[in-house]
């Protein structure tokens, strides 16, 4: 199978990221990749970028190394009912909005709380994807997260960095959850959530995840640069009849 979109990556700008967007550029660009996501962290995240970051993200240039770029945000769900740290007049400017559990950034709770707030952020016109469900620290009902997301049509990562830190209780979490999109058929997305220019475009425990679990390819967003550009202006058409 191959991937030519990667719409979870991180600059510099995240603080805890070590390459530039040009890094990453080139380096998707050298691995045949047509899309990519620059997707820096929310503001609440401790050494993440301020909101002048986003605000100022129109000056990028669409295309690098022949790489089309999709400026926006991992946005940090910081409530149990699912809001992110990114204002709407943010939101909306940005060309792609990634939403995420992190450490700092939200305050945890019980698993009906946990899944509550995930699913919440869901449902939020302006989240276009939801990232790495898989990871332990927040105790998640992935199965719910799963079924939502068939329901929902809003797709959901299989994290390639989560899978390669080698944990066996994110190991078992993620093999759980792609069980469950298999079962249920929702949308995923396939995501290096690279932070290192080196990083960018490798999905191999991923793919192979997918494989294994028996999800299929049509389930698979990022797999064309023209199903997630129609996907996400779909979104926003969306938007209107929803807020």
């Amino acid at each position: 199978m191959k991937m030519l979109v990667d719409l979870h990556t991180h600059t510099i700008s995240s603080g805890h990221a070590y390459s530039t967007i040009s890094e990453n550029a080139l380096a998707a660009s050298r691995k045949g990749l047509q899309l990519l996501g620059m997707t820096d962290h929310g503001p609440s995240m401790l050494g993440a970028p301020s909101l002048y970051h986003f605000g100022n993200l129109a000056i990028m240039p669409e295309e690098l190394y022949g790489v089309r770029i999709l400026p926006g945000v991992e946005a940090n769900i910081i409530s149990h009912e699912g809001e992110l740290d990114l204002p709407i007049n943010y939101l909306t400017r940005m060309k792609l909005v990634l939403a995420g559990l992190h450490v700092q950034c939200y305050p945890g709770g019980t698993i009906e709380q946990n899944t509550q707030a995930y699913i919440k952020a869901m449902e939020n016109p302006f989240t276009d994807m939801m990232v790495h469900p898989g990871r332990p620290e927040f105790e998640l009902d992935l199965e719910k997260i799963a079924y939502m997301s068939a329901q929902l049509q809003v797709p959901v990562e299989i994290n390639n960095s989560s899978l390669a830190a080698g944990k066996k209780e994110t190991q078992e979490n993620c093999h759980r959850f792609a069980s469950y999109m298999a079962k249920y058929k929702g949308p995923i997305i396939i995501g290096s959530d690279a932070h290192f220019w080196d990083r960018v475009g490798v999905f191999d425990r991923s793919l192979q995840l997918v494989e294994d679990a028996g999800i299929l390819e049509d389930q698979i967003l990022n797999i064309s640069p023209q199903r997630v550009l129609d996907y996400l202006q779909d979104r926003r058409r969306r938007r209107f009849t929803t807020i």
